[in-house]
Parts: C-alpha cells; structure tokens; sequence
C-alpha cells in the first residue's frame, strides 16, 4: 500500500477522523524556471552540467543576480528549494575568476556542515579550476589545520569554532581574512535567543578582523521561513539585505494532519500519550514501507520511540530504523545520514537534530510529536518529508499539555498564521561585555573605536578599572591577561565542559557518547538507566570532577525521569506595577538554586511508576530574570496546600501561554511557586529565563502580559473537563476543586469575571 491509499483508508475510517482537528491538502506546484546566466563563468556552468543542473529556479536566478552586483543576499525558501546553490554558484564564480578569493562558511552544527561540504566537493570534482574547500571543526585533525589556513579557498566552520579558535588565532589566518570576498551563513533562523545574541557579536568580531586587513567581505544568507528576515539579517550583520522570499521550487501534493489522540479515561480527561500514538501511527507507516521521521522533543523520547518502533515491526525491517540525537559519536551520527540518504534506513527518531538541512533524502512521511516550541520549526519537521517531488504526509500529533490542546482547538494559529519574527539581544550586556573582552585579546581597541554601542568606551574603561584591560600611553586598550577569554564563553549558554560516557561492559571500556554537566544531573546520577540506540545502561558511577560517567549494559524494561528541587531569591526588583484586587506584577532579578533530589523509575510500555530513588549530587545555580505575580493571602479562604496546588495550576498554564506567546519552546521558561513568599509573606508565581542572564522572555511576559495572561485563562476556561485535567491545569494534581481555584487566579490577574 502506498501513502495515497494509505491516507484514502484513513478518510473513510470515522474513529481516525474524529481525532483529527484539521485536514489540510496542498496541490502540487510545478516550478518556475530560469536559464543559466550569461555572465557565469563557463568552468561553473560545465561543472553544472555534470550535475545534471541546465537551468535554474527562478529564486537562484534572482540571488546570483543580487549576489553579482555585490549586494547583501538573504534567500528565505522552504526546504529542498534549493538554496544551497545560491551561495555556491556565486563563490565558485568568483574563485574561478581570481584564484585568491576566499569565502568562510559558516553552519550551525556539524552534521548539516558536513553534508554540504560534501554536496560541495561534488560540484567542485567538476569545476577545471582548481578549487580547495576544508572543513574546520573540532574533529579536524591537528596536522590538516596548517594546510586549510594555507590553501582553503572555501572553509566551513561553526559558530563555536569561530569564536574559540579562528578569531583568537587570526594572525594564522592572515590569506583567508586578507582575501574574504563572502561570508555564508546558512539556517540564519537557527540565531536567535542567546545564541542569536552571541552570533551576532561574534560576526561584529569577525568584521572588525576583516576591516584590519582591508577586507569587505559580502554576505549570502539563507532561512527557512520566518516573519521577519530581513530584520534578522540586519540585527545580524548590521547591514541592510536584498531578501529573496519567492521560491521557484516545484512542490508535490501535501497533507497536512492535526491530530489529538483519544480520550482513554472520561471524567479525568486523560488522554492516550502522544509518545504511544506516534508509535501506533509509525508502525503503521513503517509496515507499508513509507519512509519516515518522527521528530520528539528529548533524548530519552528518541531512545523511548525508536525501542518501541523496533519491537513492533518485523525482525528483517529492525536494522532499518534508528535514533538521532546530540550525545552520539560523531561517526555514528554520519553513518545514520549516510543510510538515510542512500535508502538503507527507513525509518528514524530524532530531536530536532535532524530539522535542520541535512539532506536525508526523500522521505514520505514526517511526524511532529509534541509543539516543538515555534510554527518555523513546525514548517521545518514538516519539510523533511515530500522533499521532492510525490504526495507526502506532515502529521502533528499533540500531547496534552495546556499549550498543545490549545493548538488543537484552535488549528488557525499552525496552518493559518504566518512563522514567527526571530529575536535576537546583541547588546545583553553580560553578552556584550563577554564579546568586548574576547575582541580586546583580538585586537587592542582604540580610545574612539565603536564596538557597535554608543557606551563602547565606558565599557572599556569598567574593564580597565577591574584590571582585566590595560590603557596604554598610545590611549588603546590591551588584554592583559594570558588566558583566552573565548574559552570560557559559551555561545549556547551551556556548560562548556561535557560529561563523557565509557561503557564498562566489556573487558575494554568503550566511548559510547556525551552530554553536558547540567544534563548529567538528571541524565547520569547514579542507578539512573541511560539509553542510547535502544539499549539500556545503567549508570554505575559519574565523576562530575573529571567529566566522565561510567556505565553498564543491562536488560531493563523501564526508564528513569529526574525530579528538581528548587530555592529562588529575589535579586532586585526592575519594575511594578500594582493590578487588579490588589495583585502585583514584578520584573527583576533572581537568583535559583536547583538540586536533584529523586528519580522514579517508569515502565516502559504502560508508564506506570515502579518506584524511586535519592540522587546525591550537589546543586546548579542560575541566575537570571523573571516575572512574578502576587496575590492577597486573604483573598481566597485556601489552605496552604489549596495555595500550593493552585498556584502551581496557574503556573503550568502561564508557562504553556508564555511559550506561545513568546516563541519559545516550554523548556526555555522556568516556573517556581511560593505560598509564603519571604519578601512580603503572599502567594508568588515565578516565571523566570532558563538562562544566565535572561535573554528577554520574562521581560516581555510582563511587558505584554495583558496579552498573555488572558490566553492562559482561555486555556483553562475552554478546557472540557470538570476538576483539572493535565491538559489544562497540569498532571499529578488531585483537588477536586482545583479548575475553579486556577479560574479564580486567573480571574483576578486578568481583572475578568470567573464564568463567562
């Protein structure tokens, strides 16, 4: 059965369509053509005819011209448009009319840099003139460096090694930065939030290398779809860009599924997992032999799903379904591409990984499990299925959490409303005071230079009064110290140290994968089950000091799932505004303690708890910024634990409105309750960025809460249950009573009566 019958039999199944909440059918589109131009050099258009490549789409038509007349390019064209070839061709161009051109590639993460240095290499195996193109990364060997600073005339590097090993050591660069014609930065969309921010003045570094050795470099970048590129590129670059939107790509037929999975207990409103009807709805597509990629949320639901994939298909299919996450080897993750592209996997499960563009080839059908925290993203996951041409399937499938049964009901806001505006903070100022010390040990800064601020020089001279600059008789700004600042600024607000992981079961201990030192809290505490390709292993001990976890193979039908303990403190307070019934609203600082406390051990099949355990490891501290909300202790008759649990309803529906809201997937927010809050002893609700620093999401809940916060009262209002369900107010949560008492809060936040 193909995926056209496949989708007939699902339309005439009336239990699978009471499920579904939408059903959308894109024709399919023939593409727009264009004829290779006139003025490209005749090596590049052999080499494109080698390819197969006689003419072009009409949006790689448009950038080649935008890029020949030397303007800034942003291409914003869905996947498998294409895009590639627009930086590609005008580099090739370039290199093959001045053999000392040189262009910097930059990607997000390693896996899409070594696909399309691999997509480049082909083209260029065409090209008579001599072309070198080198990836630069942290798996390059030691002994390749000297030669890629010497003879790449393409290099293709990431962010993170941009920033820690090309500027620091730029004198080793001086032929690559002396003749950088063009800077490409590929998944622009990707840079946004505290990374966006980082980025950006890591490319501020970058241009003020490039202006000391008389370069200029121009820019080719390219998105997936959002609202706002142009505006990106610019926050980005500082530059004004030439937007290309239109795509001339053919598009075959696609079907676009909401689906909410089935009520399986009435009065509690508890939903079958979303996790267990990905599973049903993958076997199914597997068993057919449709070509597909489910996309969750964790690293233990890639391990969770792809087991549960395994076991329901035949023995001879098994070998053709895998996992896909952060953590793996390096080799592995290429060797899973490798199979996806050629045919040889079927199907895979993977965090959002894989929803950059990797070319995995053609797969049929994309299942997005769970909001993945943007409608770009949700664009994105649904594009690695139908990327060429055919009928393929883009299935959502929702859990039910307050925010995806919000999407549910109100399907418009996925299939209707344009992809969301990326934000990014350049001038943070904890980000940009990181970024002015690596550009010091750069280069020494003039007394009258701008890094890009207005404040550029009272930054410096706090710098200087704190002993970390020198002011010299020649009024310029020196580093003094001899340690690289670079290395201990993450871009991604991660640790920078990994936790590495040595499986000890058989008599030589073996490297199996990696984490980072706060996800080994709760991913590596002792007795935890660590997962990795559908096996199990059990953590038998982790040195955090050194980095390492050891672990064990083991046959275990359940998983482990980590619980937080958190304090917080308020820090300052920014802004407050006094609302309705005498509820405040705050903006400031706060610092939060966290420390894993228990793990509980759920049974794979069933979910069921089959017990817990302590973990011992010493806690994480965060500090950052938040919005908090308080009410009157008198004016609700509740009992502390009343408090409590309302308060933590109202969190959990908050937290799910602010996501939508704001952009940002849940995990990017952090809720704290408090019943007797020690400032002013009233029930508090904290919201608070899951980054040092912030990164602007709590600034903007309270700036546009007027907005959210009715949202959240909808969420909960709307909801078809009678007590509290985890839809609406959240799992766990046994008060009877608990709805009306979330209302009530919510009720009086939004100065709105309780039943309307």
């Amino acid at each position: 059965m193909n995926l056209a019958q496949l989708l007939s039999e699902w339309q005439r199944d009336e239990a699978f369509m009471q499920q579904v909440a939408a059903w959308r059918v894109r024709e399919a589109r023939p593409g727009r053509f264009r004829a290779l131009p006139d003025s490209l050099h005749r090596n590049v258009v052999e080499a494109l005819h080698s390819r197969g490549i006689t003419q072009l789409y009409s949006h790689q038509e448009a950038a080649w011209q935008a890029a020949h007349e030397g303007r800034d390019v942003m291409v914003v064209t869905p996947t498998a448009s294409g895009k590639t070839l627009c930086y590609n061709m005008p580099i090739l161009n370039a290199i093959c009319e001045d053999s000392s051109t040189r262009a910097l590639y930059i990607f997000p993460t390693k896996a899409l840099a070594q696909d399309q240095v691999a997509e480049l290499n082909a083209l260029i195996a065409n090209v008579k003139t001599q072309v070198h193109s080198f990836t630069y990364d942290g798996d390059t060997p030691v002994h390749a460096r000297q030669k890629i600073r010497e003879a790449g005339h393409i290099v293709v590097t990431n962010p993170d090694m941009l920033h820690a090993a090309i500027l620091p050591h730029h004198t080793k660069w001086l032929r690559l930065f002396e003749n950088l014609k063009y800077i490409v930065i590929d998944e622009t969309h990707i840079y946004r939030g505290v990374f966006g921010s980082h980025f950006a003045n890591v490319l501020r570094r970058l241009e003020r290398l490039c202006a000391f050795y008389g370069a200029k470099p121009q820019y080719i970048m390219s998105s997936a779809t959002i609202r706002n590129p142009g505006e990106l590129g610019h926050l980005l670059t500082g530059r004004d860009l030439c937007v290309i939107d239109e795509s001339g790509a053919p598009e075959g037929e696609r079907h676009t599924l909401l689906y909410n999975p089935p009520i399986v207990h009435q009065q509690l409103g508890l939903r079958q997992s979303s996790l267990q009807t990905a599973r049903r709805i993958g076997t199914r597509l597997l068993r057919e032999n449709i070509a597909t990629i489910a996309f969750v949320k964790t690293r233990t639901q890639v391990e969770v799903l792809s087991s549960y994939l395994k076991n329901d298909v035949s023995e001879r299919m098994r070998a053709g379904i895998v996992g896909y996450r952060g953590g793996y080897l390096p080799s592995e993750r290429r060797a899973i591409e490798r199979g996806l592209r050629n045919g040889d996997l079927r199907g895979v499960v993977s965090t959002n990984a894989l929803e950059l563009g990797v070319d995995i080839g053609s797969l049929d059908a994309s299942l997005t499990v769970g909001y993945p925290g943007s409608i770009a993203s949700v664009l994105q996951q649904s594009g690695r299925a139908g990327r060429r041409r055919g009928v393929s399937l883009a299935m959502y499938i929702a859990n039910a959490s307050a925010l995806d049964q919000y999407l549910i009901h109100h399907p418009e806001a996925l299939l209707d409303v344009s992809p969301e505006s990326a934000r990014i903070y350049p001038d943070n100022l904890l980000i940009l005071m990181d970024h002015l010390k690596c550009a010091a040990y750069e280069l020494p800064f003039a007394s009258n230079e701008s890094y890009a601020v207005e404040t550029t020089n009272e930054l410096l001279d706090y710098l200087t009064d704190a002993r970390i600059l020198h002011r010299g008789r020649d009024e310029k700004y020196y580093w003094m110290a001899d340690a690289l600042p670079s290395h201990h600024v993450s871009l991604r607000s991660a640790a920078q140290e990994n936790v590495v992981i040595i499986d000890e079961t058989a008599a030589k201990p073996n490297v199996i994968g990696e984490t980072d030192k706060f996800s080994a809290l709760t991913m590596l505490h002792e007795e935890a089950i660590y997962l990795h390709q559908s096996k199990s292993y059990q953590v038998e001990k982790l040195d955090l000091d050194n980095g390492k976890a050891f672990v064990r193979a083991v046959e275990a039908d359940y998983y482990t799932d980590a619980e937080l303990a958190v304090r917080l403190q308020v820090l300052d307070e920014l802004e407050q505004q006094t609302g309705a019934a005498g509820t405040t609203h705050t903006f400031g600082e706060v610092a939060v303690n966290a420390t894993p406390t228990l793990y509980k051990k759920i049974k794979f099949d069933t979910h069921e708890n089959l017990g817990w355990g302590r973990i011992h490891l010493p806690e994480a501290e965060l500090h950052s910024v938040g919005y908090w909300c308080a009410w009157e202790a008198g004016m609700f008759p509740f009992s502390q634990d009343t408090w409590e649990s309302a308060l933590k309803g109202t969190g959990y529906l908050l937290k799910h409105a602010c996501a939508l809201h704001c952009m940002c997937a849940t995990s990017d927010l952090h809720i704290t309750v408090q019943v007797r809050d020690p400032l002013h002893a009233r029930p508090t609700l904290y919201i608070y960025d899951a980054y040092p620093g912030g990164i602007g999401l709590a600034e903007r809940v309270y700036r546009d809460r007027d907005l959210i916060l009715p949202a959240a009262f909808d969420m909960v209002r709307r909801c078809v249950c009678t007590s509290g369900c985890p839809s609406c107010v959240g799992p766990g949560q046994a008060d009877e009573e608990l709805k009306t008492h979330v209302l009530q809060l919510l009720a009086t936040l939004c100065d709105t009566p309780v039943y309307v």
